[in-house]
């Protein structure tokens, strides 16, 4: 059983930044895709950026290119969000996810993850 728990939520104003941590058990954190999403209240679950095993291949949604940076030290078996320039529209709840299958490329679909975080609550005031 993989564990996901994520932190560096905040309360922020807008055009400032934040960096999301999301801290996995177990051994073979290295072995498996990583994604970040986020639901903001009546909105159904969205992807938001997902890097590969080890790290070479990184995807992210249009609404956060060139704003947001997805990484990850498989050391510390951390996956980061560098979210920077944060909007209003940013404000949501972030679950980071484990993708166990083995793909060619990164998946966007929710479905295809197999393990998620509590989440960690980003606010963002205009």
């Amino acid at each position: 059983q993989v564990q996901l728990v994520e932190s560096g939520g905040g309360l922020v104003q807008a055009g400032a930044s934040l960096r999301l941590s999301c801290a996995a058990s177990g051994r073979t954190f290295s072995n498996y895709n990583m994604g970040w999403f986020r639901q903001a209240p009546g909105k159904e679950r969205e992807f938001v950026a997902a890097i590969s095993r080890g790290g070479g291949t990184t995807d992210y949604a249009d609404s956060v290119k060139g704003r947001f940076t997805i990484s990850r030290d498989n050391a510390k078996n951390t996956v980061y969000l560098q979210m920077n320039s944060l909007k209003a529209e940013d404000t949501a709840v972030y679950y980071c996810a484990i993708d166990r299958r083995i793909r060619l490329g990164i998946t966007e679909r929710p479905s295809e993850y197999d393990y998620w975080g509590q989440g960690t609550q980003v606010t963002v005031s205009s």
